[in-house]
């Protein structure tokens, strides 16, 4: 049997409103041991907790994502540290900042950046890094956080900078998540990090409902497909399948201690 993990999936939207116990039970018919759901807001920072005390696979990750802070203000600061104590939230996220889409002003994205990171090292939690059109911002920034954060300081997830990119960030402990799009033809950059990153800081995600491997893609995305991405990287790296998985899962269960 094959052991996988998605470590990103956001399966408290409402695309999975119609079937999610099936797209659960899926996962776990397809190997899944664990799947993260990372919040995007606090309504979501809510509900993620809220599907983790139902499902047994399911664990929780509460955070503010950057295209979401118009409203932020203190008390939501204090209320996502609340929810971080329950036993089944494993991670702050997901957080960072999106240069991509003009939603919300940058100064605000750094502030609520910076504020989200000091409750992780303040908790002892690894933080899931949003880092869309930002790396020359993001991955200083989190240079600059690795001590506080410690040795499990986090992942970046679905990283989409290139694999020299990559040191500053490897060096301080992070973790990578590797996502659907790799299995795209034309992802030389994304096969160049999932083929040479060191293996102990590998991680799969769907990022589901959205990049959909290969041959889902333009489909909603769930856990089960993580094995494509899985299938990917270990025809990058001349492995098998069981063993991309295997080491996966092993990283996730260091960074996230489930």
């Amino acid at each position: 049997m094959i052991k996988l993990t998605d470590t990103h999936c956001h399966l408290d939207l409402e695309q999975f409103d119609k079937d999610r116990d099936a797209v659960i039970q899926r996962a776990v018919d397809a190997g899944l041991a664990r799947i993260l759901v990372p919040a995007i807001d606090l309504a979501s920072s809510r509900a993620v907790v809220k599907l983790a005390e139902k499902e047994e696979v399911v664990y929780a990750a509460v955070g503010v994502h950057p295209n979401h802070i118009t409203s932020w203000d203190a008390s939501i600061l204090g209320e996502l540290g609340q929810l971080a104590e329950h036993p089944k939230v494993v991670a702050i996220g997901e957080i960072g900042l999106d240069f991509y889409r003009d939603r919300t002003p940058k100064p605000l994205q750094r502030k609520v950046f910076r504020e989200q990171l000091s409750l992780a090292a303040e908790l002892g939690l690894p933080v899931i890094i949003h880092d869309r059109e930002a790396h020359e911002e993001v991955i200083p920034i989190l240079v600059e956080w690795a001590p506080d954060l410690g040795e499990k300081p986090g992942v970046l997830h679905s990283y989409s900078g290139n694999i020299r990119q990559a040191e500053a960030v490897l060096e301080k402990g992070y973790y990578l998540g590797v996502t659907g799009p790799v299995t795209f033809k034309n992802a030389l950059e994304m096969q160049e990090v999932a083929q040479l990153a060191p293996q102990d800081r590998l991680l799969i995600e769907t990022d589901g409902p959205y990049l959909a491997p290969h041959p889902y893609r333009g489909k909603r995305n769930e856990p089960a497909h993580v094995q494509y991405v899985a299938d990917k990287i270990a025809s990058l790296r001349g492995l098998s399948l069981e063993a991309v998985g295997e080491f996966t899962s092993q990283n996730a269960v260091k960074l996230f201690s489930w």
